[in-house]
């Protein structure tokens, strides 16, 4: 036990290291009386949030679940950090289940012992939001503005629920026969469960004044030209519903398909047929989807009248029919360019897919499609190779073939943009915004998630509320020519105050010197939360000790048991073990009321602000009077909310 604990600690100086060069070490103790230097209270941006690409306040709702941030009476925890999180993420429960969690990568906890379990906290939040019916806050009567959204994908949702929350009134397009986009039609349902979607897609409409026109593709079923005349603005929230077949010889044959449109079919509810080898061609976290599928669908031995076969091997039954026939496993090998370590798959869905049984061959690039006589591809040659960049190199003399009877090429996807909407086109099949994300060229246009660029889910909800924004101060005739360095939701302690009653003065603008007794000013304060993210190494580390995170448990499938298994594998956390990741989180670059600075002060100079006072960021103070600038707040501060600033 004391082995583990040495390791997984963190310590600032190990044995016989010392702060202190021996050079000018009186020195600094004869100055360490007078500074021109005094503590100021600095919020930087939390690497968690500076890494997510949605901008959620991640350590403001783990200050909830901790307890330190507590919620107004008769409010649950839960409720409260589901109001935190949906000011930047309207899907916390689908997100805590398929994000690959970025903000884990970037968590500062890393540097002392494991990453905080944010996305299993958001989960657990979010599914308790839908079990007690939370509904999201009430929006303000309509301003008379009308805004069109093309696409009901997570990207247009969330501009249309940060639309409606301004004010405005939408009208939301979407070509499918529902909405959700790539979570509902690009994800399976066990990794992204139907029931909770559609609850977080109706809390979205439930707003009102959203109207919903399904079945409706811009550019053909309504003009380009007739969203100008009828709407203020107009956000291109399209996705990527087009995949990229493999760069190689023959891959138009009727059996080589893409992974969107795989996927488009298994969600749709058409079922796998008569093909027993697959070979899906990728290494991102859409091929394991297709790979996945393929194992649990299996093949059945011969299509039937009801069927309708198409000739990519899928077959329309519904699945209680497809359920009675008899079904058998299919074999199915997975490609990548890159070594199998290297994936960009997340490595727990890697895993995953070698227990289900799925085989993964790394460092291989694909060559040519071998067709038979009737032009169906049979077997897919290949040859090891290097990467120079991402640029693969093939290896001579190792070519190989994989037989198969269907090929899938999950290598990258592209918009749509035919058929009326030429005029977006970038010339990559993508549309070109510029850093406010307006369409360039098109007056009132904006865009954002796939469609700009092919990413994660979570991007594109960031593209949506950040568009959101852009869009209101365009309709508000102050349009933006640039977003923040760090552009996320940021804490801002004037709304703190004001939540809890605590507004500052009003001030006259007369100028005077010596505010500290003023109270029309925030003191000894700066917020550099849009511009910086606060590293490592400007907390005192020391504070916190080993402590194993709680992880989410799962449902492993094994390989004899996958057919037919579409089950969730994830197993969500509890309430006493999503409160204890809260406390695990380092709260970096916010204060989280450990008192160090007001039990080391030498001078008693830094004071709790009376409880009556008190909110989030303003739990001490420092009596200038007393100070003389010795930096130890700053040194034992957890948190890096302490800096040391020129006083007088």
């Amino acid at each position: 036990m004391t082995e583990a604990i040495e390791k997984h600690t963190f310590r600032r100086f190990k044995s016989g290291e010392s702060m202190w060069d021996k050079a000018d070490l009186t020195q600094k103790i004869f100055q360490a009386d007078h500074s021109y230097k005094c503590p100021t209270y600095v919020h930087r941006t939390a690497p968690c949030q500076g890494s997510c690409p949605s901008g959620h306040d991640i350590r403001g709702w783990l200050a909830i679940a901790r307890g330190m941030d507590k919620p107004p009476s008769q409010m649950k925890w839960q409720e409260y950090a589901f109001e935190r999180m949906v000011q930047a993420n309207p899907f916390p429960a689908i997100m805590g289940r398929v994000c690959p969690a970025p903000c884990e990568d970037g968590c500062n906890r890393n540097e002392v012992d494991d990453f905080v379990g944010i996305n299993a906290v958001e989960q657990y939040v979010g599914d308790w939001a839908i079990e007690n019916k939370v509904t999201l806050p009430e929006p303000p009567a309509l301003n008379g503005k009308r805004v069109a959204v093309i696409g009901g994908g997570p990207a247009g949702l969330a501009a249309a629920y940060f639309l409606r929350l301004k004010g405005h009134a939408i009208v939301l397009f979407d070509a499918h026969e529902k909405l959700g986009g790539m979570m509902r039609f690009g994800i399976p349902g066990y990794r992204t469960p139907r029931e909770v979607l559609d609850a977080e897609i109706e809390r979205i409409l439930a707003l009102g004044d959203i109207e919903v026109r399904l079945n409706t593709r811009v550019g053909t079923d309504i003009e380009l030209d007739a969203l100008n005349r009828e709407f203020d603005a107009v956000f291109w929230a399209l996705g990527a519903q087009k995949g990229r077949p493999l760069p190689v010889p023959n891959a138009d044959a009727v059996n080589c398909i893409t992974g969107v449109e795989f996927l488009d079919a298994f969600n749709r509810g058409w079922v796998f047929s008569t093909a027993k080898r697959i070979v899906v061609v990728g290494g991102g976290d859409t091929s394991i989807d297709v790979a996945s599928v393929a194992r649990r669908l299996g093949h059945i031995d011969a299509a039937h009248a009801h069927d309708a076969p198409l000739p990519t091997g899928f077959g329309h039954t519904a699945k209680d029919v497809a359920g009675a026939l008899h079904r058998e496993g299919v074999n199915v090998v997975l490609t990548t360019l890159f070594p199998v370590e290297k994936m960009t798959a997340a490595e727990r869905e890697r895993e995953d897919a070698k227990r289900e049984g799925i085989e993964i061959k790394g460092g291989v690039m694909p060559l040519e499609v071998l067709t038979d006589a009737d032009g169906r591809a049979r077997a897919l040659r290949m040859c090891q190779c290097t990467m120079k960049g991402a640029v693969p190199q093939p290896i001579e003399g190792t070519e190989f073939e994989i037989e198969c009877d269907m090929i899938v090429s999950a290598i990258g996807q592209m918009a749509d943009l035919a058929d009326g909407l030429e005029r977006l086109d970038s010339g990559r099949s993508l549309i070109a915004i510029d850093g406010v994300y307006k369409v360039r060229g098109m007056d009132k246009h904006f865009a954002g998630g796939d469609v700009v660029r092919p990413h994660l889910l979570t991007t594109a909800i960031g593209h949506g509320r950040i568009a959101a924004e852009t869009i209101e101060h365009f309709l508000g005739g102050v349009p933006d020519d640039k977003r923040p360095k760090v552009d996320v939701h940021q804490f801002n302690l004037l709304e703190e105050l004001h939540a809890r009653h605590l507004d500052p003065q009003p001030y006259d603008h007369t100028q005077i010197r010596g505010t500290s007794d003023e109270k029309f000013a925030i003191h000894n304060y700066e917020d550099r939360g849009a511009t910086q993210i606060i590293p490592h190494d400007d907390l005192f580390k020391g504070q916190f000790p080993y402590v194993p995170r709680s992880k989410r448990q799962e449902r492993h499938v094994e390989a004899d048991q996958v057919l037919g298994d579409f089950g969730e594998r994830i197993v969500p956390l509890t309430e006493e073990q999503a409160r204890k990741e809260g406390d695990r989180c380092m709260s970096c670059g916010m204060c989280f009321e450990c008192d160090n600075c007001v039990i080391y002060c030498p001078q008693t100079a830094v004071l709790r602000v009376p409880k009556k006072e008190r909110a989030v960021g303003r739990y001490v103070y420092t009596d200038y009077t007393k100070c003389i600038g010795c930096h130890i707040c700053m040194d034992v501060c957890p948190t890096g909310y302490i800096q040391m600033g020129l006083g007088e």
